[in-house]
């Protein structure tokens, strides 16, 4: 909203005219409508959040291994078609924590209007991701799938989280490290072992040359003092 302030002076020789500056004004947070502006004006047709719905809403969850089913006692539950959604979109922005996730319930309009208003909290988030892992698994590995359909991927480029990466480089690293160890240490007491080996060798041939080449001479000997 534009709002311009005109101060209008007047005498008898002209008219003055001035003009203040132009600045946007915000809506009276208590100003009522005639009209009022329902959920899904405040989302744009080209936002995320639609998409993220649409997806969601085509899968049999069931097929995934979520459990469609529940018991009619007690307080009712949050529908698993609906925490699936919340998950979704707290990975495509970043929000990992189960509270920011619920704090962006309560005031972010993309997720309330996902949500239809409401506001579960950071346990029941927290227990949906953590009795779900396959089926979150196979739910992403539906995205990869549909996105192949429609050509936005050919499925020939493999890439990943380069922490995740990382990680995985450090503890090969640190498999192959330890492996080493272990290898030289153990040449390192095999070689002992053979040094060990061979010098119980050469103590038995020294004692084999000494206890038989007595007898041998002397048998050589007798051999030669026999009359042919």
């Amino acid at each position: 909203m534009l709002k311009t302030q005109a101060h209008i002076n007047t005498n008898k020789n002209s008219l003055l005219v001035s003009l203040g500056i132009k600045y946007f004004q915000g809506q009276n947070r208590t100003q009522t409508y005639l009209f009022p502006v329902s959920l899904d004006h405040a989302v744009g047709s080209e936002n995320e959040v639609r998409l993220i719905d649409l997806f969601v809403d085509s899968l049999n969850l069931g097929e995934f291994g979520l459990t469609m089913e529940h018991y009619e006692n007690g307080r009712p539950a949050y529908h698993p078609a609906d925490l699936l959604k919340l998950y979704i979109y707290g990975y495509f922005n970043r929000v990992r924590s189960t509270r920011s996730i619920e704090k962006e319930c309560n005031r972010n309009i993309e997720v309330i209007w996902l949500l239809k208003n409401l506001k579960p909290d950071h346990n029941t988030i927290s227990n949906f991701k953590r009795d779900n892992p396959r089926a979150i698994k196979k739910v992403f590995h539906e995205t990869v799938i549909i996105a192949r359909h429609f050509n936005l991927i050919d499925g020939m480029l493999i890439a990943g989280d380069l922490n995740t990466l990382k990680e995985y480089l450090k503890s090969v690293i640190l498999f192959i490290f330890e492996k080493t160890r272990l290898l030289k240490s153990f040449l390192s007491k095999l070689n002992v072992l053979i040094h060990q080996i061979k010098n119980r060798l050469d103590s038995i041939h020294k004692l084999k040359t000494a206890i038989f080449n007595p007898k041998i001479n002397r048998t050589n000997q007798f051999l030669d003092k026999l009359p042919l």
